[in-house]
Formats: C-alpha cells, sequence, structure tokens
C-alpha cells in the first residue's frame, strides 16, 4: 500500500500543484498585483488551458518521475510509465486571491483554488511478470497554495524562483479504477487512501516546507558581481609627441566595457612620453565571458579637449583566474581592425592584470563598488578624497536648463561636462584629491549652475542650487553615498558619493 499512496499521492497532489505553478507564473506576468480580477482570471485561465495542459503535464512528468524511481525498488516493482497524461478540458476555478507585498524583493499570492476536472492519468505497472492498468478518473482538489515569486529582478520574465507550498492540507477526491472496476468502492478503503494522500502532501509541501522551482540563476538574473579584476598600470613606452613643445602630458582613463559605472584614472604625468605609474585599481566584474577591460591613453590638456593617444582592450575571459598577468599592449587608434591608420606605432602600455573570483560566501555581500586603497606616493598620514558625481533631480533654472557640476574644495575647482536642456541630468563624473592629512574639519561646496547656448542673453549663466558637505563623515566610513537637497532651489536634490582612500 506504501507504493500506491505513492502514486495516489502523486496524482492527487502532483497535477495539483504544478497547476498551481503554472498558474502563478502567468499571473505573474499579465496581472498587476493591486487588480485582480477573478472573473476575468478565470476566463483568462479557460482560454489558455490548452496550453496550459501540455506545459503543466510535462512538469508533472519530470516531478514524478525521480519519485518514482526512488521508490519502485522498495517493492520489488519493475516499472511505473505514464501511458496517457492530460488534465482535460475542464480547468481549474479561481474561487479568491489575496496578493502581498513586502519588504523583500519577491511578490506573494495565495489562490482559492478548486478543480473539478476530467483529466485522463494513467499508469501502466509492471511487477513478477505481470502488467496492470492503473486510471485516476472524477479528480477533485480543493487547496489553498500560497505561491511566492522571489527575488524579482530586472530581466524577463521578473523574477529567479517560483516557490510553493499550502497553508492548509489539500482536499483530494478521485476514483481509481484497476482493469475496469474502481478501488475507492472497497469499503474503508476510499478513506484510509484519502488520509494517506493528505498526509503524504503535508508532510512534503504544507507551509513552512516549500517546493522550489528555478526559473532563473539568480546571479545572472540580478546581474550580481562576480568577481573584482585588480589592475596595476605599470607604465608607457615611446608614446607620440601631442604638444606644440614635443612633449605629452599622458594619462590612462581605464573601464568594464558596456558599465556604466565611472571610469577610473591614474594621474597625469606632465611632459614624459615615457611615463611611469605603477597605480592600482580593483574593478567589479559581473560578466567576465563578455565583457572586457578597455584602456584609453589621454595627453592632459589644461584648455580645451584631452587629446587621445591610443587604446587597446582585454576580454576578460582570456585571463586565469587568481593568476597575476603582465601585458604589453600597443596603442591603437580605434578598435576597428579594417582602419589603416592603426599601422602607425602609438606606443605600448604595459599593466598587470588579476582576476579574482568571489567565493560562494562572499556572494551575498555588497560587492559592488570595492574601497581601493591610495596611490603609492599618498603622503604619509593622508590619503585620497574621491568625489563621485552621479546625478541631480529637478534642477531648474529660470532662463535656461543646461546644467553641470561645479566642485570647490581648498581653493581647487573641477567641473563635470554639461548637460543640454535636462531637469534631470546625469554626469558619473570621477574627482580625486590628493590630501597630507584627513579632512575632518573641511566642507565640500558643490554647485550646479547652468550656462546659456545662446550667445548675448541677458542671463548667460545661473545657479541651480548648491550644498556644502561635511567630510568628517566620510573619513569615518570611508565611503558615503547620499542625495542632498540643494539650498536655492525648490525641489532640486543632487546624488553625491564621496570615498576616503588610505595607503593602508
Amino acid at each position: 500500500m506504501g507504493f500506491f499512496s505513492t502514486i495516489l499521492g502523486f496524482c492527487g497532489f502532483g497535477v495539483g500543484i504544478s497547476t498551481g505553478l503554472v498558474i502563478g507564473y502567468y499571473l505573474f506576468i499579465y496581472f498587476q498585483p493591486c487588480d485582480v480580477k477573478i472573473d476575468w482570471l478565470n476566463k483568462f485561465l479557460e482560454v489558455m488551458w490548452p496550453f496550459l495542459d501540455k506545459a503543466i503535464c510535462k512538469t508533472a512528468k519530470n516531478i514524478a518521475n525521480p519519485i518514482i524511481a526512488e521508490q519502485i525498488p522498495k517493492y520489488k516493482i519493475e516499472s511505473v510509465e505514464f501511458e496517457e497524461l492530460t488534465l482535460g478540458s475542464l480547468p481549474p476555478t479561481f474561487q479568491g486571491m489575496k496578493v502581498f507585498v513586502t519588504e523583500e524583493k519577491e511578490l506573494i499570492m495565495e489562490p482559492t483554488l478548486k478543480w473539478a476536472g476530467n483529466p485522463n492519468v494513467t499508469l501502466g505497472i509492471k511487477a513478477f511478470g505481470l502488467k496492470a492498468t492503473v486510471q485516476v478518473v472524477d479528480l477533485q482538489i480543493f487547496a489553498q497554495p500560497r505561491i511566492t515569486l522571489k527575488p524579482l529582478v530586472p530581466s524577463f520574465p521578473c523574477f529567479a524562483k517560483i516557490v510553493v507550498s499550502l497553508m492548509e492540507k489539500p482536499h483530494v477526491d478521485f476514483g481509481l479504477n484497476v482493469v475496469g472496476a474502481d478501488l475507492m468502492s472497497i469499503p474503508g478503503l476510499y478513506r484510509f487512501v484519502q488520509e494517506l494522500i493528505k498526509d503524504q502532501v503535508a508532510n512534503m509541501y504544507l507551509w513552512p516546507k516549500t517546493l522550489e522551482v528555478e526559473i532563473l540563476d539568480p546571479t545572472k538574473a540580478m546581474k550580481r558581481p562576480v568577481g573584482i579584476l585588480h589592475v596595476k598600470v605599470l607604465r608607457a613606452m615611446k608614446l607620440r609627441k601631442k604638444d606644440l613643445l614635443g612633449a605629452s602630458d599622458p594619462y590612462v582613463k581605464l573601464k568594464i566595457t558596456e558599465s556604466k559605472a565611472p571610469s577610473k584614472k591614474t594621474a597625469v604625468k606632465h611632459k614624459n612620453l615615457n611615463p611611469e605609474w605603477n597605480e592600482e585599481f580593483s574593478i567589479v566584474v559581473k560578466d567576465p565571458e563578455s565583457r572586457a577591460l578597455e584602456l584609453i591613453v589621454y595627453d592632459w590638456e589644461q584648455v580645451g579637449k584631452h587629446d587621445k593617444m591610443g587604446t587597446n582592450v582585454v576580454p576578460l575571459k582570456e585571463l586565469t583566474p587568481d593568476e597575476p598577468k603582465v601585458m604589453t599592449l600597443d596603442l591603437l587608434k580605434n578598435l576597428n581592425q579594417n582602419d589603416a591608420q592603426d599601422d602607425k606605432f602609438r606606443g605600448q602600455l604595459v599593466l598587470e592584470l588579476t582576476y579574482k573570483p568571489f567565493k560562494e560566501e562572499d556572494m551575498s555581500k555588497d560587492l559592488d563598488n570595492p574601497l581601493q586603497k591610495a596611490p603609492e606616493e599618498t603622503p604619509p598620514g593622508g590619503g585620497v578624497l574621491v568625489v563621485v558625481v552621479h546625478e541631480a533631480q529637478d534642477v531648474e533654472g529660470k532662463h535656461h536648463n543646461n546644467p553641470y557640476v561645479r566642485i570647490i574644495f581648498k581653493g581647487e575647482e573641477r567641473k563635470t561636462k554639461q548637460v543640454k536642456k535636462n531637469r534631470d541630468p546625469r554626469w558619473e563624473e570621477e574627482f580625486t584629491f590628493m590630501l597630507e592629512e584627513p579632512p575632518l574639519k573641511e566642507k565640500l561646496h558643490v554647485e550646479v549652475l547652468s550656462t546659456s547656448t545662446r550667445i548675448g542673453l541677458l542671463h548667460p549663466k545661473e545657479t541651480l542650487g548648491y550644498v556644502n558637505i561635511s567630510l568628517a563623515d566620510v573619513v569615518n566610513n570611508k565611503r558615503i553615498n547620499e542625495k542632498y537637497h540643494l539650498i536655492d532651489s525648490k525641489n532640486g536634490k543632487i546624488q553625491i558619493e564621496l570615498q576616503w582612500r588610505t595607503s593602508s
């Protein structure tokens, strides 16, 4: 009887829970949680039922086959196979629906499900050289599952896993025909089998026990970091002369391709065609198979646009994890392999790269922006103040909206690029200040301004708001990333990230 109870348990609940899984999937895709209309939902289910039938039966077989394979050796049965498996023409109906939105990245649904179906579930059982055919008929299920879609992710279908459990024991009613006779008509057997199925299903799936079905790899779906790329920019050799006096002022910008994170930058080496940096950077990696490290060498100019001296890329998949690799890259005009001008020698860039994948226990940590160390030439006891200007919101001028940000710190002034005709500009620009001591008593002045693009306007420049940020917090916490309300602005805000990097 133990084996039959296993088969009955599957027939009674496996189909029902599979129905819940697939219905939950479609619920999430097609409906807004606060506007679930049960009548409309049942109509939708009626139209979709022929297609859901095939999908559910496939899922049910995948669930049942391992269970059957585990159970049949205990009862000396040779095989159990599905001869027919279809859910029939009558779909389940929803009697009600509760939807919960929590503080977590998940959506919880508790439907009341009723199904009086006409399925055709036929099993062929072989034992002791004989074969018996068992058919489930007149199936009725009444259940209240909890269907949780989590975590919610920015990749279709917008959740990575379906978790199903029962809030109470389900009601399962059915007939069981063997060689044309209904076994459930045997006195006492019906009640015994029904209670056995309820208990067995409850042991497996009654809350807090769950059935989990993974839809997406959560790490890939959420685009979580999977490792850190350590880059040491060593030196450049035989760079081309860009200045009129026969020299150049080179620096290097580096970033991961297709990343929205700000580029990293080395220091500027003035009047030097063979500069040495020996600067280290740590960059988050989210997809090493398809991303590359992009490096661009620029010639710094005090006024005007900085000239591009050369570029190259290193595909991350070419790096062996945890093994340092020193590379000498030829600088190219661009990455177009068909460009004839790339035949000209533009110098070389020497790097040391080490890709370190995260261990499993590190995957849950917040590693999107690991704090870097200051360069080796940082003064003892000092450090580097890093200011990242991310974006602003609701900045509005009286005469024009072409915002840019001006940063003033200890007499030094830095500016972002200008974003034309935009009340919600995004810059993602990074600035650094080398300091001999921690700025515990200093303040950073951040001002959003707009300049007109028209000549002769009466108001060529206007202030859209400003804020003075105390730096004691960033020294104590190493990093802060906050939105600040702009003074002299009605609703304007600006997001600034501050980092305090030391060499220790």
